[in-house]
C-alpha cells in the first residue's frame, strides 16, 4: 500500500499538470496520441541527459554556476528541446501558436515524472516529500515547459530573422529560469524558502500571460470568431 501511494505522488503531478495545460487550448486541441507520445518521450531523455550530466560532472567538475546553469539546466533544457525541434516542429499537428505549449509542457512533465519516480525510489521518499516535489521541480519544468513552447510557438508562426530570434529565446530563456531555480534551490541555504516561493509566483504569472497571449493567437480563434457572425 506505501509503495502504491508513493507510486501515486509521484506519478499524479505530472499527469494532473499536462491535463490542465491540454485542456487550455481553447481551439484546436492536439490528438491526445500525439500528447501522450511527447510525455513518454520525455519520460525516455531522462536515461541519456542523467548519463550526459555524469559525464560532463566526471570531466569538467561540478561548481555552483556550472552544475545549476550548465549540467543540470543547460543538458535537460538542450535535450528537451532538440527533440521537440527535430519531432514536433515541423509536424503538420504544430499548426497554432499555443500547440508549442502543449507538447513542450509534455516533454517537460514526462522528463519530471520520472524523474520523480527514480527520487521516489531510490531515496525511499515519503508521500509528503513527493508532493513537495509536485510543488516544486514539477510544477518548475512546467513552467520551464511553456516558456520553450511560447517561444517555438513564435518562432513557427514568424519568418526571418524573427522566427530565429524566438528559435533562440525558446531554448536561452529555459536554460536561464531554470538554472535560476536550481540555483535558489541548492546553494542558497539560509532562507530559501523567502526565494523560492516568489520566484515560482514569478513563473506561474509569465507562464499564464504566455498561455493568454498563446490561445488569443491562435488563427483559428479568428476562423471561429467568423463563423459566429
Amino acid at each position: 500500500m506505501l509503495i502504491f501511494s508513493i507510486a501515486t505522488a509521484a506519478v499524479a503531478p505530472g499527469i494532473a499538470l499536462l491535463t490542465y495545460f491540454y485542456l487550455k487550448d481553447k481551439y484546436d486541441a492536439e490528438p491526445l496520441h500525439m500528447v501522450i507520445k511527447v510525455f513518454f518521450v520525455g519520460i525516455l531523455t531522462v536515461f541519456p541527459i542523467m548519463i550526459i550530466q555524469r559525464g560532463i560532472t566526471f570531466w569538467l567538475g561540478e561548481g555552483p554556476l556550472l552544475g545549476s546553469f550548465g549540467i543540470s539546466a543547460g543538458v535537460e533544457e538542450f535535450i528537451k528541446w532538440f527533440v521537440l525541434f527535430h519531432m514536433i516542429y515541423k509536424h503538420k499537428e504544430f499548426d497554432e501558436p499555443y500547440d508549442g505549449i502543449v507538447y513542450a509542457t509534455a516533454i517537460s512533465l514526462g522528463f519530471a515524472t520520472m524523474e520523480n519516480i527514480i527520487y521516489g525510489i531510490a531515496s525511499h521518499a515519503s508521500f509528503g516529500a513527493l508532493m513537495i516535489r509536485a510543488l516544486l521541480p514539477v510544477s518548475g519544468h512546467a513552467m520551464f515547459g511553456v516558456m520553450m513552447g511560447y517561444h517555438l510557438g513564435r518562432a513557427k508562426f514568424s519568418s526571418g530573422t524573427g522566427s530565429r530570434k524566438y528559435l533562440s529565446y525558446s531554448l536561452i530563456f529555459p536554460i536561464l529560469w531554470h538554472g535560476i531555480y536550481n540555483y535558489v534551490l541548492i546553494h542558497v541555504t539560509h532562507y530559501w524558502i523567502w526565494f523560492i516561493i516568489p520566484l515560482m509566483a514569478f513563473l506561474w504569472y509569465g507562464g499564464l500571460s504566455k498561455m493568454y497571449r498563446a490561445n488569443n493567437s491562435s488563427p483559428f480563434r479568428v476562423t471561429e470568431a467568423h463563423g459566429q457572425d
